[in-house]
């Protein structure tokens, strides 16, 4: 069988501050959406600009991130995998799709000028792949203070 691959990679600003529920297991679930935007020339020479919106789910310790230092206009590099989901719409009867990205791996990127609750915004992030400690850049032996930026 071949090797197929299901990865987005995301950087953009939040709009509008997440919406925070709990599944009947009672795991938690982040909902917002992320505005990337491109810029081109038209055929006429013009600058445009196209904003692009995107779906975003997270679950578990990714949504608690969510939830607690970002709001509306925060600056996020988001990587996760792309899912379609479907219902039926009660009133209509038809079937609805939406696909969203569900989250993996955020990185926060700007507070968005307010104070995070608990701490700095730009201190948070969040990688369900793993489990190892974020300070040694995969154990080489690198500590944050050796790093110029």
């Amino acid at each position: 069988m071949s090797k197929t691959v299901n990865k987005v990679l995301l950087l953009g600003n939040v709009g509008k501050d997440p919406e925070i529920a709990s599944t009947n297991g009672g795991t938690l679930v982040a909902k917002l959406s992320l505005a990337t935007s491109e810029r081109f020339k038209d055929k006429q020479g013009e600058w445009q600009d196209r904003t692009e919106w995107h779906n975003l789910v997270a679950y578990a310790r990714g949504a608690e991130i969510l939830r607690d230092y970002v709001h509306k206009g925060s600056k996020l590099y988001v990587e996760g995998r792309l899912t379609t989901r479907s219902w039926d719409d009660k009133e209509s009867g038809r079937k609805i799709y939406r696909t969203e990205v569900v989250v993996g791996d955020i990185s926060l990127l700007s507070d968005n000028g307010r104070p995070a609750k608990g701490g700095s915004a730009r201190q948070a992030s969040h990688d369900d792949r793993t489990d190892e400690p974020s300070g040694d850049f995969n154990g080489l032996g690198i500590t944050d203070q050796d790093v110029p930026f």
